[in-house]
């Protein structure tokens, strides 16, 4: 299959493990998925700045492996929001930690029988952004692991997403966090 037709035939795949919970004056949402992949392979794909625009929903003006500054670049479509980062923890191929403008998100890369679990806890401001983030990140999670098995179909982040079921996962996990969910579009 090709690239575009991967594209066009993109649909997200099954709910994820997702919680949120208050943690200080903030929240945390916690994202779990298990792939087949080895801890490396996972590892580059989040540390990598030629393979982050691939999948994620921003890119790096640097490797993200090593601690210290870096500036993180939203896209959504022609759109690019520079955002100060600081690889605050780095231990190949296991743990990540950075942040992303206030937000703060840790990777955990788990060796399993099958692969990898990756756990992915991302502190936000504001609990009913929670299920919006979860949705969003299935997504390119789910484009990170076509790519990691050979099937790239490039990142869909942004309004983009909006085409490719991120309402419908918007609503079923803000049903499975207990928030009302949120549409961006109507902001």
């Amino acid at each position: 299959m090709t690239e575009p037709d991967a594209r066009r035939d993109f649909r997200p795949g099954p709910l994820r493990h997702v919680e949120a919970r208050p943690d200080g004056t903030r929240w945390t949402l916690t994202f779990v998925r298990d792939f087949t992949h080895s801890p490396s392979a996972l590892w580059t794909a989040l540390t990598d700045p030629g393979e982050l625009p691939q999948w994620a929903p921003y890119t790096a003006d640097r490797n993200l492996g090593t601690v210290g500054p870096a500036t993180l670049i939203m896209v959504d479509g022609q759109d690019r929001t520079e955002l100060d980062g600081t690889v605050t923890r780095a231990e190949a191929p296991h743990v990540l930690e950075h942040t992303w403008g206030d937000d703060l998100l840790l990777w955990t890369i788990e060796e399993t029988d099958a692969g990898t679990r990756l756990t992915l806890r991302h502190t936000l401001d504001d609990q009913r952004t929670a299920a919006m983030t979860a949705a969003g990140w299935h997504m390119c999670l789910d484009v990170a692991e076509a790519l990691l098995d050979g099937n790239p179909i490039g990142p869909i982040v942004g309004a983009e997403a909006m085409d490719y079921g991120w309402r419908e996962l918007n609503e079923q996990y803000s049903e499975r966090l207990g928030v009302e969910p949120i549409d961006p579009t109507l902001q």
